[in-house]
Formats: C-alpha cells, sequence, structure tokens
C-alpha cells in the first residue's frame, strides 16, 4: 500500500511538473493578448478625443473666418448643397469598399433604397431638417464670434434631451436634469456678454454683424438638431440598414432640398455671378471638412464613450476660444468666461452620467 501511494504521489508530482513546465494554457495566452490589446484600445480612444475635438473646433473657426473675411462672399445655401454631394460620393465610396466594389454597391442601392421607397421616405424628414440646420449655422456663424458660437450651440443637448423624453420616452436622472440648468445658465451668460459687447468679430468692415440674429439662428438650429437628431435614432432602431446607407438617404434629400434653397433664396445670385461665386481654399475646407467631418465622426464615435465626447466638446470649445482671441482679436470678459466655465462643466457632468 505504502509503495501504490507512493507511486501515486510520484505520478502527481510528475503531472504537477509536467503542466508547470508546458506550454501555457489558451486562457493564459488570452489573457496575455487581451493585455496586449489594452494599450491599442486606450490609442483608438484617445486619438478618438483628438480627432472629435479638432473636428469641432476647426469647422467653426474655419466657417466663421470664410464667412467674415475681406472679399466676396460665397453662397452659404450653394456650399451646403456641395457638402452634401461630397458626403454622397464618400459613402458611395465606402460601401463600394464594403460590399467588394462596384456590383456590390449597385446591389445595396437597390436593396435597401429604390426597392424600399417608403423606407427612404422615412428619412426625408430629418433631411429636411438637416438641410434647414446647415444653412442656419452659416447665418449664426456669420453673425457670432467663433467662441460664443460654439458655447451658445451646446444648448442642443438640452433640446436633444427634451425631444428623447418626449419621443423615446427616456428618463433621466436628476443629475442630468441639474446639468442641463447649468448648461442653461451658462449659456445665458455668454449670450448676455455678445449682446452688451459691441465686437462682432469681423474682419471686414462691410460684413453687417447682427448677434441677436446669430443667436436666434443657433437656438433654431439646436431645437432642429435635437428633433432630427432623436427622429433619426427612432428610425435606426431594429433597422437593417447600415449607417452609411442612411447617410446616402440623407445626402439625397439634402441635396434635392438644398437645391431648392438655392433657387427660393439665391436663385439671381447665381444667374448673375455663378453657382461658385466667392469660393476660395477656405470655402473647399469648410465644404469638406462639414462632409467628411461629420462621417469620420461616425467612424471614431464607436471607440469614445459619452464621458470622452463631453471632454472633446469641452476640448473643442476652449480651443475655440483661444484660436479666436489670435485670429478674431476675440476678448473675453469674466462674464463669458463664468458662462463658458459652467458650459464645459455641465457638459462633462451629463455625459459622465
Amino acid at each position: 500500500m505504502k509503495n501504490e501511494k507512493a507511486a501515486v504521489a510520484a505520478a502527481s508530482h510528475l503531472n504537477t511538473s509536467s503542466l508547470n513546465n508546458s506550454p501555457q494554457s489558451p486562457q493564459t495566452k488570452a489573457q496575455q493578448q487581451e493585455m496586449r490589446i489594452q494599450p491599442n484600445a486606450r490609442c483608438l480612444r484617445y486619438s478618438s478625443l483628438a480627432i472629435l475635438a479638432i473636428q469641432n473646433a476647426t469647422l467653426v473657426l474655419i466657417m466663421r473666418y470664410a464667412r467674415t473675411m475681406p472679399g466676396d462672399k460665397f453662397l452659404a445655401t450653394t456650399a451646403v448643397v456641395m457638402a452634401e454631394i461630397v458626403k454622397l460620393v464618400a459613402c458611395f465610396f465606402i460601401i463600394g469598399y464594403q460590399e467588394g466594389g462596384l456590383r456590390g454597391l449597385i446591389r445595396e442601392l437597390n436593396r435597401h433604397i429604390i426597392n424600399s421607397p417608403g423606407d427612404t421616405l422615412k428619412v426625408a424628414v430629418p433631411g429636411l431638417i438637416y438641410t434647414f440646420q446647415n444653412n442656419l449655422l452659416y447665418v449664426a456663424v456669420s453673425n457670432l464670434p467663433a467662441a460664443t458660437f460654439q458655447v451658445v450651440y451646446q444648448i442642443k443637448i438640452l433640446t436633444t434631451a427634451l425631444f428623447s423624453v418626449i419621443m423615446l420616452d427616456k428618463k433621466l436622472t436628476m443629475m442630468h436634469w441639474f446639468a442641463l440648468v447649468i448648461l442653461t445658465g451658462g449659456v445665458a451668460m455668454v449670450q448676455i456678454e455678445t449682446t452688451l459687447s459691441k465686437d462682432g468679430g469681423s474682419t471686414d468692415p462691410q460684413t453687417a454683424q447682427s448677434p441677436a440674429l446669430g443667436f436666434i439662428a443657433v437656438l433654431v438650429a439646436c431645437l432642429s438638431s435635437g428633433f432630427a437628431g432623436v427622429y433619426f435614432e427612432k428610425i435606426l432602431k431594429g433597422s437593417p440598414v447600415s449607417t452609411w446607407l442612411r447617410n446616402i438617404q440623407l445626402a439625397g434629400f439634402g441635396i434635392v432640398l438644398g437645391m431648392l434653397g438655392v433657387y427660393i433664396n439665391d436663385g439671381s445670385k447665381v444667374v448673375m455671378y455663378g453657382f461658385f461665386h466667392g469660393y476660395n481654399k477656405y470655402t473647399i475646407m469648410v465644404i469638406l471638412n462639414q462632409a467628411l467631418g461629420g462621417l469620420v465622426v461616425a467612424f471614431v464615435v464607436k471607440y469614445a464613450d459619452n464621458i470622452l465626447k463631453g471632454f472633446a466638446t469641452s476640448i473643442a470649445i476652449i480651443i475655440s476660444c483661444i484660436c479666436s482671441i489670435f485670429l478674431f482679436n476675440f476678448e473675453i470678459t469674466a462674464l463669458f468666461l463664468m458662462g463658458a466655465t459652467l458650459v464645459i462643466g455641465s457638459v462633462c457632468l451629463y455625459s459622465s452620467r
């Protein structure tokens, strides 16, 4: 019996030794692989943060500069149409790449757009609203300093939250409501400062600017953005159609409705001066940023959670304020600083809950 026990003990010792000396188990390998992936995921998250912040800040700054620089002004309605065209072409390339070429692209377009007119028409409502909103943004940026616009435009968080409660039955916590109250107070401070200030930030004396008109344009744009965003989210829920195909639908309606806006608002100017009157490199930068920037944001958002998106918005506000000092001789007053700080704090607070 002792010999048997000794044999069993020896066998156990050998098995333990062989396990210790054998290659690592699949679970350990998986854990090591996960540890190697974590730095890459962290890099993607913070790269997404940087991209979101830079895109948000540069769009407003370049748009403001392009609309207030000396010389002939481009027609905002035509820029909106061109941005939709660029977005449409970009989505064509993306879907074609995903589906293996032109045949795959045509197959997807036939299946989800041409052969599904009812589903496509659902996008007409947000398409109309987004086109209207994009035109309003040009009005707002033309009449408000870039930093002021960047701060006031965050009221879209409030409108989106309200429409989410009404249309999607979303429940907001007390902390959410508290953040929204702080946001509203911060925006009010900034608007009061803008109304009292005589500095429009224009580099062209011939450019007439109205802060009141700019503020109204921002408010209406935020309302339309909130409604269209929630409506679009409602459409996307449970739908097999990809985001890129939805963007094609949006761009298609945007081009048609945008051309109607060109005809109504600037038809005579287009006939007299041409569709691309006043275009320059800054106009092209605005169009590319507005069109491709949105697609880039849609791509990187999956790597950035709400907290990072809130930080990105806060960083964009800070970048806009600093750059406005040097580009547009913008003066940061105590009231503006207090309002901007409240807005930044509310965005971070709302995103963290």
